[in-house]
């Protein structure tokens, strides 16, 4: 089941979890942004369930996060330690960073290490764009994925991304090295609902469908032995920023972001036009299907975003929903282990090394707690509920397919 909010009211519900649990409005309002994105983009497992993820997180480590810290700086470059706060602001102090010497020097690149969960990096990329500059970044991980030829992980989910600005629209790619990304996998592990088949491996190096198992075992890589090779690539561009090259559980991320003011080389506004005309051009190319026109990367994404601003709608799984509105009353309430009316004993992930209550690289509670989900919780006014999403791979957004939103093929489509 699913419930239907407004974008207000999902945005406050946010707002109001994250305040509970202790961040700022500011930093509230900066993640919330953020999640809402990926609501609006058709990303829902980037979403509000993945809110939940950070609760977790947040109510499982024992230590609170430390300062983002400047480490290094000079005219062209900034380099921070993220003190294990959440990368969505880690990463958007970068990124803001980043934009201001491009602004002043004409190029402006940025790193961070020691942080987690970056989110979706259309995000940064339309920061940059936005203000008619082009961007580039990329982010290592927890190994979760398997190389090409493999069963064992030895690389993140490791996403990319390019922006470019033109007067038509930015032209933005996004897309993560792996055929399923952790938000997914968590989701799917949530709703107790398999795996789309081929997505994934056990600890024993079997194929599997299973969320638990995968979580435990790994991912399989997008694009064969070429998307293998670009990950090891991202993997080893997150270890410039002093990130682990396999950091433990969800911690120790790296992230580099680029940008480059195109008026070093050309004219900044010839440069938007001929972007905008050349998008164009790929757009009229001739389709093999005249009922599937060629889109350009983006196409997708802004088309969904206008699409349900005018509706003013998000869908929420009702089992995410009657969670975060306890969350949002209950500082630092730990959502249940596994949220499906079946129950369950989720196992440790084996990347989980720790010892005590240290989050997997899903952002799931590590140790398994037992018991019942009451989808009778919460209280008040209940919002519209439209029809069943029968399973992860049948969701809104594609949970756990190939060419999903979020992971593989493209991100923001």
């Amino acid at each position: 089941m699913t419930v239907v909010l407004s974008v207000d009211e999902s945005r406050s519900l946010s707002e109001r979890c994250l305040q509970t649990a202790g961040y700022s409005a500011e930093d509230s309002a900066i993640i919330t942004d953020h999640l809402m994105d990926c609501e609006l983009r058709g990303v829902p497992s980037g979403g509000l369930p993945r809110l939940l993820s950070i609760l977790e997180r947040l109510r499982d480590t024992p230590q609170p996060a430390g300062e983002i810290t400047l480490l290094r700086e000079n005219a062209l470059s900034a380099s921070f330690d993220g003190g294990d706060q959440v990368g969505y602001l880690v990463a958007h102090k970068a990124a803001t960073v980043a934009i201001a010497k491009a602004k002043e020097t004409g190029v402006g690149v940025a790193g961070a290490s020691n942080t987690w969960m970056t989110g979706m990096f259309t995000y940064y990329m339309e920061m940059t764009t936005r203000v008619g500059l082009v961007t580039m970044a990329a982010g290592s991980s927890v190994q979760a994925v398997a190389p090409f030829g493999g069963t064992e992980p030895r690389f993140g989910t490791n996403p990319m991304a390019f922006g470019f600005p033109s007067d038509d629209g930015p032209v933005i790619w996004d897309i993560g090295t792996s055929n399923i990304d952790h938000a997914k996998v968590s989701v799917c592990m949530r709703l107790g609902q398999p795996l789309r088949e081929g997505l994934a491996f056990d600890e024993h190096g079997q194929p599997t469908t299973d969320p638990t198992a995968a979580s435990s075992g790994a991912y399989t890589v997008w694009g064969g032995y070429r998307g293998s090779g670009l990950a090891v690539v991202i993997q080893l561009l997150g270890m410039t920023t002093g990130a682990d090259a396999s950091p433990v559980g969800m911690s120790g991320c790296g992230f580099v972001i680029a940008v480059i003011d195109p008026e070093i080389f050309t004219s900044a506004d010839d440069f938007r036009r001929r972007v905008a005309a050349y998008a164009d051009s790929v757009r009229t190319s001739r389709p093999v299907d005249p009922a599937k026109p060629v889109r350009v990367p983006f196409d997708r994404s802004a088309a969904t975003k206008a699409a349900r601003l005018r509706e003013n709608r998000v869908e929420v799984f009702d089992v995410v929903y009657r969670t975060l509105r306890e969350a949002a009353d209950s500082p630092l309430a730990p959502p249940p282990r596994h949220l499906s009316t079946a129950g369950g004993r989720p196992r440790l992930s084996r990347h989980n090394c720790r010892a005590g209550r240290t989050p997997d690289r899903t952002g799931r509670l590590a140790p398994g707690v037992h018991g019942r989900f009451d989808r009778e919780r919460g209280g008040g006014r209940e919002p519209r509920r439209p029809a069943d999403r029968s399973s992860c791979g049948q969701a809104t957004g594609g949970f756990g397919g190939h060419g999903s939103h979020a992971s593989g093929v493209s991100r923001t489509d």
